[in-house]
């Protein structure tokens, strides 16, 4: 997906959350599903937790289980790679 793809959350009832902008799905068990998403890397984190739905071609993803965070953090592909001689040289 390329930076200009729109991502949504919506999350209803603290129980259905519906992503879309997702890349692909890193990990997850019964408490935390981390997602690659276009916007940064995504965890989801609660109780009873079950992915229902995944398409990755469309980039959609359903998540239903009692959600009690989400947070978003970057991933090693969105930093700037920064050469060894630039970071010695700071």
């Amino acid at each position: 997906m390329d930076e200009k793809t729109v991502q949504s959350l919506v999350l209803e009832n603290k129980e259905v959350l519906n992503v879309t902008g997702v890349e692909s799905v890193d990990n997850f068990n019964d408490e935390t599903v981390v997602l690659l998403t276009c916007k940064g890397r995504l965890t989801i984190k609660g109780e009873k937790l079950n992915i229902s739905k995944l398409n990755v071609d469309e980039g959609k993803l359903i998540v239903k289980g009692l959600i009690n965070s989400l947070v978003y953090s970057e991933y090693e592909g969105q930093r700037e790679k920064v050469s060894l001689v630039k970071r010695l040289f700071k």
